[in-house]
């Protein structure tokens, strides 16, 4: 598998349909921030230092025994384009402030599926991820482990016995780790519920952030939750934790559906058929604009008030119509008024295509 093969391609691992409770939860992360012992953190790196550290965490790739991992793709980021840059964070594969720079330092590794990503000099040297569909925390926590543990047999990790593994933000020493799920709830928000939910959350020592993580907006009833915690906890601690209360939202959640539907029924199929009749006939529409009316027609899909879009093509219009992408496809830059007349084309031709 090429990077350019990774760019093309619509569909990505964490798009698949497969996985538990993917009427709410649309994807699993975890995310292990390793660094290199002695070399300085990402931000101090000179060229020297910079050259060292990618060339040793390439040759761990190059050494690893499992053929899955040794066949990771490693792309440096001075070979990519800002485009091909932000078309991978729109694919949650790397984040918006790693994508940022075209350093030679910098660069991601990736398998064929797009499951396993390693953000290579973000904040920390390492940053090794799996994102799997639905709620499959262990899962991906497990498929991450087996990276970690490949690569540290090659690497001299900076890990201190008391502390745990040494990063560059002091709120992730300890394990390291970072797990994640991506929640749509509409339900609560149309309840008017999920202020208060997420103010009880965060009291359990989570976090909630946008589609794109940390400093983004949340826009299509999309909510990212994750621990904020990473030192005094194990890593099941953490994976548990997390299950537990993704448990409970689910619960919440279909609950509220259930009860809107009984309560306001016609209110619901209207609100979700205009936003539908919208998605398939608008000339123009905005980012923010699409994802919220994507939102309604995801809940009908769900609900079985739509019957003839399958969830995967909703997942796959997530991604396509983000601005990297719809000019990636273009062939051509484009300003923000040409964007949201292909990001109209494109919706309209994916909800007109025959589902299978």
């Amino acid at each position: 598998m090429s990077i350019d093969d990774l760019l093309n391609r619509s569909f990505i691992k964490w798009m698949d349909t497969s996985g538990p409770d993917t009427d709410i939860v649309l994807s699993s992360r975890v995310r292990l921030a390793r660094n290199l012992s002695p070399i300085p953190f990402p931000y101090l790196l000179d060229e020297a230092r910079g050259v060292q550290c990618m060339q040793l965490i390439q040759d761990a790739f190059a050494k690893a025994e499992e053929p899955e991992i040794k066949a990771m793709q490693i792309a440096p980021f001075d070979q990519l384009s800002s485009l091909d840059r932000e078309i991978l964070v729109e694919k949650h594969l790397t984040s918006p402030n790693h994508a940022a720079s075209a350093s030679p330092f910098r660069g991601l590794a990736v398998n064929k599926e797009g499951s396993l990503a390693v953000m290579i000099n973000e904040e920390d040297h390492l940053r090794i991820q799996c994102l799997l569909p639905g709620l499959q925390l262990e899962q991906s926590y497990n498929l991450a482990g087996q990276v970690d543990d490949s690569l540290e047999k090659h690497l001299d990790y900076a890990f201190d016995e008391r502390r745990g593994y040494l990063t560059s933000c002091p709120t992730n020493v300890g394990t390291g780790m970072r797990a994640s799920v991506m929640l749509h709830l509409p339900a609560m928000v149309m309840a008017g519920q999920i202020s208060l939910i997420f103010q009880n959350i965060s009291q359990l020592g989570m976090t909630v952030r946008g589609l794109y993580g940390e400093g983004t907006e949340i826009i299509g009833n999309l909510y990212q939750l994750s621990n904020q915690v990473t030192m005094g906890l194990t890593e099941d601690d953490i994976i548990n934790n997390l299950s537990i209360i993704t448990k409970q939202m689910i619960e919440q959640e279909r609950l509220l559906r259930q009860k809107l539907y009984k309560e306001m029924q016609y209110q619901l199929e209207d609100k979700i058929g205009r936003s539908y009749g919208i998605l398939k006939h608008a000339c123009v529409l905005s980012s923010n604009e699409a994802l919220t009316l994507l939102s309604d027609v995801r809940l009908g899909v769900d609900m079985g008030i739509i019957k003839n879009i399958q969830p995967l093509t909703l997942n796959e219009l997530e991604v396509a119509i983000r601005p990297a992408h719809l000019q990636y496809q273009a062939g051509q830059e484009m300003d923000a008024l040409h964007r949201d007349v292909k990001r109209a084309q494109i919706i309209k031709g994916k909800l007109n295509q025959k589902q299978a």
